[in-house]
């Protein structure tokens, strides 16, 4: 039986609706559109080019996007498309386009602009754009794009704006980008491309903005971009970018916002930076190697943002800062400033935040200082004296750690709590400790017990931007500085309630301390010896998905102690992925019972993800607990009470105690004196490390420290050829004069000097502390000391390349000593008896950092400087003025040593030859230098020649604020930077008269005619010097 026939109004009803059906499914799919139906007859409404309909409904179909405010009526070049509404900043309309219907004389539309921004699309670039041949701006910043950006990007001739940062893209990029010559805007920042800049991008002769940071990228910047006349924006940060700052970039006068943070850039920096003169935001980090000095900055009237930090700035802080007169933010901080503190700096009206952290600026504090500056850093420098009236105000964030200020009754109030126990002579419990462990939750509010039983303190102080805080126990403290650059909101903690799977303890995990720039935890009161840190962090901002957000990367350095235990630490890497914990455990070293861990932001990672100004390192939480059985309470000194039956007892107690007290120090005397006792049970615990030598060890290497071993001897006394039980060949210092210290003392300052490591410096292994004996072991270097290489029975044929690698390698141990080691050392005798030659003649320094080490009675602050005639400066000769600057002295001559193959004093010569230096300036006055070079060298360079004079004649002026410092030396001799001619022969050559040039300050120091190096000690002075105290030390 069929079925009834519906009445023929129901059927037209049911094919409309039908209808009406169809076009809902049609407009509401998630494309763009269908190619547009043709126009009606009579109409001239233009339709959008077919085959761009079809390219970008296929990209919206793959993606799942639909359009809001255009393709009205199944038009795609209609609505918001064809109208004047903002393209880049309008979100309402996200994804959007923008078309030109003049095409075919009005008939036929052109995509021109296309934004699909921050929508979280996922997959390769698509192919389809390359049929948008109109383009003349793309905008598909904030996805997750992956795989390369492909070479059909160079056809789009009509694009002027391109931005696919914030990306996954990878591969390198590819050198067609150079056909885009309309280009004005490239963004191709925070992807994982790889490879070098193409050289073609210095086609792109129209282009003003140019964002690569964290892009991937690594090789020196092309020669080509000196062609982009037009750039005012340039970040390149974050790159592994290689070889110098190109000299052409002050060839870019437009440049106004330069950002070079973060990569492998070399120094100097160039001096041509001058001629820009438009800069307004310039940001500089994280250079290596030469120093520079801050001219480049001379004509940078209109800076608002000036970030030059570690960047080797070797210079004083001129007076005339007072011409930026628009300057709101000045970050100078790990550098190498010297100098005092400009008044004219502080009056800056415009200024907000000062840092000057981390460099060797002394003096005292301005007396005054602009209202508007409410942020400074002067951490880690040497800065002493009182404390004017601004350093009170209220809202001022002023961080003073680690300087030399005195505090006490009068004038403590006017500081935050604690400063007197953060300077850098840490009194606060300092040989008397009462800790060996504790733990910090840090940025969190509330302690917690964790499933190990250990405690985490409470660490919610406001600590930000140059901030510091002590507990009240004296336990720990904290200290930040740095401000989150372009950040509208910036925080310096962070807490989440998210579960962390792969801990036990997941509270721990969800609150952080963050810092922009510098965040170091200490430990005060601390028992010395080794103790196990265990830092424990978690990535919360970067989720574990592929969006844009997770293409985030927080990366930063993390030192202990001074010393880099990893670098380029990122803890999302490290953990797996973010929301999980990732723990790192380091054994390092207590010493002065003082503890440091530094957090360092050494400008890599992305800095805008999720939002601008989100970069740096954090930290969880902090524990530390000692690897031996510590013998103090852990816990802080209590108060008496006011309780007269305590009071009775106290009195009581300690009379007795004090008469027992007498006995016993009798008893233990006498006791001493006849079975000489003394704490060699205190070093059992310790005898066990890698740097630490039995005598019998050493006897047998020594061969029973035989004659035939011996190697020389010197101040210090006797040093022995030696072969350890593992085959390394050894020299041994049997040290023949007194230590000021106790054993525990002078082995930790062994290991501190041990820590002192670098290419041009003898290595330390260790030493061994038996009953009285003091020894130490160094690396042996077969090629013996540079005196004996150039003066001795059996010299060696050194010629002009070796020798000027020598003179070069030289400077930079000592600039390695000065101003890059976490322990500045002044060696107080530079010599070339002092100065070691490996089998590959490779100089090595030796004998730094041991004059602290001996007995007041050996030293020129009772009797009278102990050193070499002819190397003394005279400052310290006459004075004891004892600076880095006495180092730079004896290392000039040593330099003309080396040029000239001879003594710096010889009684052998004629008159005027007999003292080198003065023989030096006769020749220099008569423009005759090169004629002490060494007649015995076949050939030599005469450029590096008169560089090697020049600096040696810098080296050995008579103030020491005229001699360069090493780092400068270095630079110097390199040609990195010019040799300044000096025309005053210095005063110690006009006014003093030597009857007899072969007197010494010491007859025991002489010069040492047939000594080996390995045994001739560095003039023993026991001055304390805050560049070579232990302590709080300016890592990196």
């Amino acid at each position: 039986m069929s079925a009834a026939k519906p009445p023929p109004s129901s059927l037209r009803a049911l094919c409309l609706g039908l209808a009406l059906l169809q076009l809902l499914v049609v407009v509401g799919l998630s494309q763009a559109q269908t190619p547009a139906p043709a126009p009606l007859p009579g109409t001239t409404q233009p339709t959008t080019d077919p085959a761009e309909a079809r390219a970008l409904n296929a990209i919206f179909s793959r993606w799942g996007l639909s359009a809001s405010g255009w393709n009205l009526s199944g038009e795609l070049c209609s609505g918001t498309a064809t109208d004047t509404s903002d393209f880049d900043n309008d979100l309402l309309y996200n994804p959007t386009i923008k078309c030109d219907c003049s095409f075919d004389s009005g008939a036929t539309c052109r995509i021109t602009k296309l934004k699909i921004y921050a929508l979280n699309v996922v997959g390769p670039f698509p192919q389809e754009l390359q049929t948008l041949t109109q383009l003349n701006n793309l905008k598909l910043s904030q996805n997750y794009l992956t795989g390369p950006l492909p070479a059909f990007i160079g056809n789009l001739t009509s694009m002027q704006y391109l931005t696919v940062g914030i990306n996954a893209l990878s591969g390198t990029l590819p050198k067609e980008l150079g056909n885009l010559q309309k280009l004005v805007s490239l963004g191709l920042a925070s992807n994982n491309f790889n490879g070098s800049l193409p050289p073609e991008l210095g086609n792109l002769t129209s282009l003003e903005q140019l964002y690569i940071d964290s892009a991937g990228l690594s090789g020196e910047i092309p020669s080509t971009f000196s062609k982009l006349e037009k750039l005012h924006t340039l970040w390149a940060s974050d790159n592994d970018f290689t070889g110098r700052i190109p000299d052409f970039i002050g060839t870019l006068t437009s440049l106004t916002v330069l950002r070079f943070q973060g990569n492998s850039f070399q120094g100097p920096i160039p001096s041509s930076l001058a001629n820009l003169t438009l800069m307004s935001d310039l940001r500089i980090g994280d250079i290596l190697n030469q120093s520079s000095t801050l001219d480049f900055i001379q004509n940078m009237n209109s800076l608002t943002n000036l970030v030059i930090r570690n960047s080797k700035i070797s210079d004083n802080i001129p007076s005339s800062f007072g011409q930026y007169t628009k300057l709101q933010l000045l970050d100078l901080s790990f550098n190498n400033l010297t100098g005092q503190l400009p008044e004219s700096l502080f009056n800056l009206s415009s200024l907000q935040f000062l840092f000057l952290g981390n460099n060797s600026l002394s003096g005292s504090l301005p007396t005054q200082k602009s209202t508007s500056i409410q942020n400074i850093d002067l951490s880690y420098n040497q800065l002493s004296g009182g404390f004017p009236t601004w350093v009170s105000e209220q809202n001022l964030r002023l961080n003073l750690v680690a300087n030399n200020f005195v505090l006490d009754d009068s004038n403590n109030s006017v500081t935050s709590s604690g400063l007197h126990c953060l300077q850098r002579n840490i009194p606060c419990n300092r040989d008397y400790p009462i800790y060996s462990s504790f733990g910090i939750n840090c940025g969190g509010s509330k302690s917690i017990t964790a499933s190990d039983g250990t405690v985490y303190e409470i660490d919610d102080q406001n600590v930000t931007t140059a901030s510091y805080y002590l507990t009240d126990t004296r336990k720990w403290g904290v200290s930040s500085i740095g401000r989150f650059m372009d950040s509208q909101s910036p925080s310096y903690t962070w807490s989440v309630s998210n579960q962390f799977p792969n801990t036990l303890d997941t509270e721990l995990f969800q609150t952080a301390r963050l810092s922009p720039s510098s965040l170091r935890y200490y430990g005060l009161g601390l028992e010395n010896g080794n103790y196990t840190i265990k830092l424990q962090f978690a990535e919360t901002a970067f989720p574990n998905s592929t969006t844009w957000q997770s293409v985030g990367r927080r990366i930063f350095n993390i030192y202990i102690q001074g010393a880099l235990m990893e670098k380029d630490f990122d803890i999302r890497k490290a953990a797996g992925g973010s929301f999980l914990a990732a723990v790192r455990n380091f054994v390092a070293p207590v010493t002065n019972n003082f503890l440091e861990i530094h957090f360092f932001w050494a400008g890599k990672g992305t800095c805008c993800i999720p939002t601008q100004g989100y970069y740096g390192p954090a930290v969880s939480a902090i524990s530390i607990s000692p690897d031996f059985d510590p013998t103090v309470s852990n816990r802080p000194p209590t108060s008496a009470k006011n309780n007269t039956a305590l009071v009775v007892g106290i009195v009581v107690g300690v009379s007795a105690f004090c008469f027992l007290l007498v006995i016993g120090i009798f008893i233990w005397k006498a006791r001493r004196k006849r079975s000489g006792w003394d704490d060699d049970e205190e070093l059992l615990r310790i005898s066990s490390r890698s740097d630490m030598f039995s005598y019998a060890e050493l006897r047998t290497a020594t061969e029973d420290f035989t004659p035939v071993n011996k190697l020389g001897e010197g101040g210090f006394g006797s040093v022995f050829k030696g072969k350890l039980l593992d085959g390394r060949l050894v020299a041994v210092k049997q040290l023949s004069v007194t230590s000021n210290q106790g054993k525990m003392q002078f082995v930790t300052e062994i290991a501190t000097i041990s820590a002192v490591q670098h290419k041009n410096l003898v290595k330390l292994h260790g030493c061994c502390v038996e009953g009285d004996r003091r020894l130490l072991v160094y690396e042996y270097l077969e090629n013996k000391s540079l005196d004996q290489a150039l003066f001795g029975e059996h010299r060696l044929n050194l010629d002009w390349p070796t020798r000027f690698e020598i003179c070069l390698g030289t400077a930079r141990g000592l600039a390695y000593l000065h101003e890059e080691s976490r322990v500045r050392i002044v060696h107080r005798d530079v010599k070339a008896s002092n100065i070691l030659l490996d089998g590959n003649l490779n100089p090595k320094i030796s004998d730094f950092g041991l004059a602290k080490l001996y007995d007041d009675k050996k030293t020129h602050m009772s009797t009278r400087v102990a050193g070499t005639f002819g190397y003394l400066a005279p400052e310290y000769a006459m004075r004891g003025h004892l600076t880095e600057k006495v180092d730079v002295f004896g290392f000039g001559v040593v330099a003309l040593e080396i040029l000239t193959g001879r003594l710096n004093s010889d009684t052998s010569l004629t008159p005027e030859k007999v003292y080198l230096l003065g023989w030096a300036w006769t020749l220099h006055e008569k423009n005759c230098e090169l004629e002490m070079v060494d007649p015995t060298l076949s050939s030599y360079s005469e450029e590096e020649a008169l560089r090697v004079v020049g600096v040696a004649l810098l080296c050995t002026q008579s103030s020491p604020t005229l001699r360069p410092s090493m780092s400068r030396v270095v630079a110097m001799l390199t040609g990195d930077i010019e040799v300044s001619r000096v025309t005053v022969r210095p005063g110690y050559l006009t006014d003093w008269q030597f009857n007899d040039v072969s007197t010494t300050f010491t007859s025991s120091d002489s010069y040492p005619t047939t000594s080996d190096p390995q045994t001739v000690s560095s003039s023993q002075v026991n001055e304390s010097h805050p560049i070579s105290a232990v302590g709080l030390s300016p890592s990196p």
